[in-house]
């Protein structure tokens, strides 16, 4: 089954200048670096606010040609760990295939790992990262994940499974999650709030993203794909990462009383 566009023509162009707007963000991050990327964190607002900072983070990322896409959910449907199992998830102008061997592995590898469109056809957060990695290599195989389990335990357990599957096959695969920082609270608020999650992120600290989260109230969208994010690319060998770009809308739009934060993260 194929994933049609659901927000093209809103967070990101549905015409032809989509190639050259993406080409120009992913500009902005300069060569690729040596190191092959495991993790990479970006967001999915409207380009407009958060292009700049996907671009440049993505851009200097070295990607495998199989990525892992994780994002949150939100619209509270389907599965809590739903893998989108088949198909191409189609954009303006072109789209991804789904690797559908790896999905189906995922699946088998773990019961909690559910084949499930209901999550994925209402939710733009992984739809707006496709143009990106369309733009760096047009050949990348995606599996598209929406996590909304919220028990840090089984996202580590879930994580074992995955990377069990990961190292059996042959050939690297990258993970890219899509999260948002902040929501809607000022912008110095929003830059103080964000980089105590973010220093947990920069030191590889799963459960330590996790807690002060939800310890502090901070309002990150994808916290639980990238504490899974995190606990995988523990798994398949990460050892640093940093954080690539920070920005929230108000620098955009001018309204510093109630902004989004947007970071870019690379992990190797």
């Amino acid at each position: 089954m194929n994933r049609h566009p659901l927000v093209a023509g809103q967070f990101y162009p549905a015409g032809p200048t989509l190639a050259t707007d993406v080409a120009a963000f992913l500009a902005l991050g300069g060569a690729a670096r040596e190191e092959p990327t495991i993790l990479a964190m970006v967001p999915h607002a409207g380009y407009v606010y958060s292009g700049a900072v996907a671009g440049k983070t993505l851009g200097q990322a070295r990607l495998a040609d199989t990525v892992i896409l994780l994002g949150p959910n939100h619209t509270g449907r389907g599965k809590r760990l739903a893998v989108w199992p088949d198909g191409k998830w189609e954009i303006p102008g072109g789209g991804l295939d789904v690797d559908e061997d790896l999905a189906q592995a995922f699946v088998a590898a773990d019961s909690r790992l559910t084949a499930d469109y209901a999550a994925h056809l209402g939710e733009h957060s992984l739809e707006v990262v496709i143009p990106f990695l369309m733009g760096k290599n047009p050949a990348t195989r995606i599996v598209p994940m929406v996590v909304a389990e919220f028990n840090p335990t089984v996202l580590a357990d879930v994580a074992v499974s995955m990377a069990g599957v990961i190292k059996a096959r042959p050939g690297p695969v990258s993970l890219v999650v899509s999260s948002d920082m902040s929501h809607y609270v000022s912008h110095d608020t929003a830059k103080s709030q964000d980089a105590m999650a973010l220093a947990e992120i920069a030191a590889l600290r799963p459960m330590g993203l996790f807690s002060v989260v939800r310890d502090r109230g901070i309002t990150m969208c994808g916290v639980l794909p990238m504490t899974l994010g995190l606990f995988l690319a523990l798994e398949l060998g990460a050892r640093t990462a940093e954080v690539t770009a920070y920005a929230t809308s108000g620098e955009t739009s001018g309204d510093m009383r109630h902004v989004v934060g947007y970071a870019g993260v690379l992990a190797s």
